[in-house]
């Protein structure tokens, strides 16, 4: 349903309809305690866990497709940084985690549960702890998700 009512909110922002994506994202707040704008560039078959209780998405992210985004997150920026996080495809990202600051993360990477991802992440890899670092190289997310 968070899915459909972005998406919904998207077009209408797309289109400059000043007032209905507004109205749809005080409603998203209201049903799931998310902060995600209408702005945010979400790919197709991406999905929130548990769908997206306490998600804060920056406007002006974006985030690939096919990802898996767990309850809890943040995608953001970081103080004295303008740019925001953009998120490859078939990236699964952990409850709780924090994606923030001018970075990319690659393709097909696992971000673990409560992670702080502050720096660039290459495809195919596994990160976890604060501040995250790789643990493992040359993964198939199919094998760990």
């Amino acid at each position: 349903m968070l899915m459909r009512l972005h998406r919904t909110a998207n077009f209408l922002y797309r289109k400059r309809i000043p007032f209905l994506p507004r109205a749809i994202y005080v409603l998203q707040y209201l049903v799931s305690n998310s902060a995600i704008p209408a702005s945010v560039q979400i790919g197709k078959r991406t999905k929130f866990a548990y769908r997206g209780i306490g998600l804060v998405i920056h406007k002006e992210a974006v985030i690939g497709d096919d990802c898996m985004i767990g309850q809890g997150m943040t995608i953001g920026g970081r103080s004295k940084h303008i740019a925001v996080p953009i998120i490859g495809n078939n990236v699964y990202m952990g409850a709780g985690c924090r994606v923030l600051g001018p970075i990319t993360i690659g393709d097909n990477v696992i971000i673990g549960p409560n992670s702080v991802v502050l720096e660039d992440i290459p495809s195919n890899c596994i990160v976890v702890g604060i501040p995250a670092r790789i643990i493992k190289t040359g993964i198939k997310v199919e094998d760990f998700v």
